[in-house]
């Protein structure tokens, strides 16, 4: 969130425009393809969700954790030292982040839509789903395809915006768009913020309480984190909603696929 309103568009999605497309997926697509699009949430949130990762790993053997939407690999080499002796393996669609990624870890492409993921069913001791389930077109599908990868009481560690933070909650009364919410493809319009990542979907903490038991996972623990765009004079106010995750910034869940499932 930021003090600023307004809108932008990106290089990605004016190319999109002038190519004459009207389909969300290719405009998406070259959305994420934008080497000006973000694709990391930022270092604190990475160790956070590392460390929570860690103590559910416990000191087992080497696991394989997949990093799904790993981006640049900024993220997964975070929190790679904090994770060892565990075997972190990045997963994209977008070339370019694969590029990028490939620099800090074993990067491969893919994608959780038809034909899924590269790996074989039960193959995952944990995945990380850090900031990508509000992107996607069909996030029951995604969830399915998690479920498959990771191994019978296997983790997964899903993170995502809150669409009732607190500061959305004020929004909402004022008549102004919540904060991670976008309407348009082209720009930011109707809220604080000019910077277009491709949101199709936000989500509450009641949500994911219910979605996720209904897709075949146990939520264990649920969390808030802070965002790092919010204004300096309010991120007191924001570390404090994270003691109530429901109104916190970002929603952490720690969940276990249900054995059985």
């Amino acid at each position: 969130m930021t003090a600023q309103s307004g809108s932008t568009e990106t290089d990605g999605a004016r190319e999109a425009r002038a190519r004459g497309s009207d389909e969300p997926r290719d405009s998406l697509q070259a959305l994420y393809e934008d080497p000006a699009t973000p694709v990391a949430s930022g270092p604190d949130r990475s160790r956070r969700q590392a460390r929570i990762l860690a103590r559910a790993l416990g000191r087992t053997e080497p696991g394989v954790i997949l990093d799904i939407g790993c981006g640049d690999g900024s993220a997964a080499a975070t929190a790679a030292p904090i994770l060892r002796p565990h075997r972190l393996v990045g997963v994209d669609w977008s070339q370019d982040a694969l590029r990028r990624a490939n620099r800090h870890l074993t990067a491969v492409r893919g994608g959780l839509d038809d034909p899924g993921l590269p790996f074989a069913s039960g193959s995952a001791d944990a995945v990380l789903f850090s900031e990508v389930i509000e992107h996607l077109v069909d996030p029951d599908a995604a969830l399915d395809e998690l479920r498959r990868v990771l191994r019978p009481g296997g983790h997964l560690l899903l993170s995502t915006p809150n669409l009732a933070a607190w500061y959305n909650r004020a929004l909402l009364l004022g008549g102004v768009q919540p904060v991670f919410s976008e309407v348009s493809m082209r720009g930011i319009y109707g809220r604080p913020g000019k910077q277009v990542v491709g949101h199709l979907r936000l989500y509450t903490a009641r949500a994911l309480r219910q979605m996720l038991p209904a897709a075949g996972f146990e939520v264990v623990r649920m969390s808030g984190a802070p965002y790092h765009d919010v204004p300096r004079p309010f991120r007191p106010l924001d570390r404090l909603a994270c003691h109530a995750p429901s109104l916190a910034s970002i929603l952490l869940v720690h969940a276990r696929r249900r054995e059985g499932s």
